[in-house]
Formats: structure tokens, C-alpha cells, sequence
């Protein structure tokens, strides 16, 4: 699957660029507004266009028939840290057909891309939103990684590994409330609030291996 990013955010949008290409997606461009991503449409062939909602001026789901009619056969999937429940109708009349919260697993995004690319339309409910928090710099985000516990660490490799709260329970057999607390004291240390930022900064800083799941430092 060839995929374009589009995020104004750019380390978000490089960490999140990465994920998906240890995956084994193939991340043709990662742009950071409307205007970069037409340009990489013009340029690249591109199956699938992961989009942020909201970019200074306004948001993509006034842009996605510009973007459709650039690149018919590119699917936009909508990757939004917000729960307006106005935007999935508007953007589904706009041409969007995927949509997924940033607070999801990346198992969650990941089968939504590969639903759309089977020619799905995935428009599921959406999650509460949380507050942004500004991307972690490289160095930072491994020096906060060194204050997890072994526990701590071991759901970290998880969440790169796309495990969702069951499977993760499942893995470290702990009780499902068990896991989500430990999942919970991982994005508090780490200064996230979702478990895509988490997974995301810990392949793009080197604290884990984005192919293997194995942490690294």
C-alpha cells in the first residue's frame, strides 16, 4: 500500500511516517498542509492519504474534492484528535473514506487502512478528545523512556506491536484493568496522551524497534 501523510505537526507526522513504514507500508510522502499534499498527489502515485482534520486556516474536509479530483484513486482517511459529531457526515459528503481518532490503537488505524484500501468506506465512532500536547523531541522522549519500570517498558514494545488492551492483558497476563493502568502510566511519563503519540515517538527516538517491537535502549 503506498501512503501519503499529511500533518502540520511535523514530528508527529514523521514519527507516524515511520511506524507505518517499519509495518511494512510504503510511505511515498509526508507533507505538512493541503497545498504539499496536492503537490505529492501530482508527483506520486498514492493509494491511501492519511490526513489530519485541522491545519492553520482551516480544515481538510473543505479540501478533500480539491484532493480527490488531483488523485481519483487515492483514499483519504481522516486522522482527527477531535469528536465533532458533525465532521464525519461532512467529510463523508466531501469524498473522506476512512476515519479514525488519534486516541486509537495502531492496530485500530492500521485495519482501518487496510479496510479503505480493500475499497471499504470505515467511519466508526469516534473517542473523546483530549488536550495536544507538543511533540517530544527525539533526546527527550529517551530520556523520559529511561524513567519506565521493566513493566512499563514491556507495554511500550506492545503498543508498537499494534496490541490492543485485551490482547496486551492477554500477553502479560494481567486483568484488563491491570493493563490499562500501565498503559496510562506510560502516556503519563512519556508526556502523551494516546497510545498512536506513544507508540510514534518511541520508533521515531530509537527507544523501540519498530519492525521487531524490542526495546532498544
Amino acid at each position: 500500500m503506498r501512503v501519503l501523510v499529511c500533518d502540520d505537526h511535523r514530528l508527529f507526522a514523521e514519527s507516524f511516517a515511520a511506524l507505518l513504514s517499519q509495518a511494512g507500508y510504503e510511505v511515498r510522502a509526508v507533507t505538512h498542509s493541503p497545498d504539499e499534499a496536492l503537490a505529492a498527489l501530482a508527483q506520486y502515485e498514492i493509494d491511501v492519504c492519511v490526513l489530519d482534520v485541522r491545519f492553520p486556516g482551516g480544515s481538510i474536509v473543505d479540501r478533500l474534492p480539491e484532493l480527490r479530483a488531483a488523485a481519483p484513486a487515492a483514499h483519504p482517511v481522516l486522522l482527527s484528535a477531535e469528536a465533532d459529531p458533525a465532521l464525519i457526515p461532512k467529510a463523508l459528503a466531501a469524498g473522506m473514506r476512512g476515519f479514525v481518532h488519534k486516541s486509537a490503537s495502531v492496530a485500530d488505524i492500521y485495519t482501518t487502512l487496510e479496510r479503505v484500501y480493500a475499497g471499504e468506506i470505515v467511519a466508526g465512532p469516534t473517542v473523546a478528545p483530549r488536550q495536544a500536547t507538543p511533540a517530544k523531541p527525539p533526546d527527550d522522549a529517551q530520556r523520559l523512556a529511561r524513567f519506565l519500570t521493566g513493566r512499563e517498558r514491556e507495554v511500550l514494545c506492545h503498543l508498537v506491536r499494534g496490541m490492543d488492551t485485551k490482547d496486551l492483558a492477554r500477553s502479560m497476563r494481567v486483568r484488563r484493568s491491570t493493563a490499562r493502568s500501565h498503559i496510562q502510566r506510560v502516556l503519563t511519563k512519556l508526556g502523551v496522551h494516546s497510545r498512536l503519540e506513544a507508540a510514534c515517538i518511541a520508533v521515531r527516538s530509537g527507544i523501540v524497534n519498530g519492525e521487531t517491537g524490542e526495546w532498544l535502549l
